[in-house]
């Protein structure tokens, strides 16, 4: 996975996860936490219609600066399941 958004400047509207494979979103799921472990709210993630191993997360309200986790799980198309964490900071 290449986590974007990484020590963003300004707040980023979407998250974006890439993965190696194509990944199916009805069995993926992505968390977003602070740096006090305060739930962010997300929109439904959705897989790019252009590239398949993408995962848009749309995030409802823009983000504070602070420090933020990403925990993901997802499906690939041919059935293999993986997961993972990462961790960005907005200045």
């Amino acid at each position: 996975i290449v986590a974007e958004d990484c020590d963003a400047k300004s707040a980023p509207q979407a998250l974006t996860l890439n993965f190696s494979e194509g990944v199916e979103t009805g069995f993926s799921g992505v968390s977003v936490t602070g740096d006090k472990e305060q739930i962010i709210k997300t929109g439904a993630i959705k897989r790019n219609e252009k590239d398949h191993t993408q995962l848009i997360v749309p995030l409802e309200t823009p983000l504070k600066p602070g420090s933020y986790k990403v925990d993901w799980h997802v499906v690939s198309v041919d059935g293999h399941k993986t997961k993972g964490s990462y961790r960005f900071s907005v200045k």
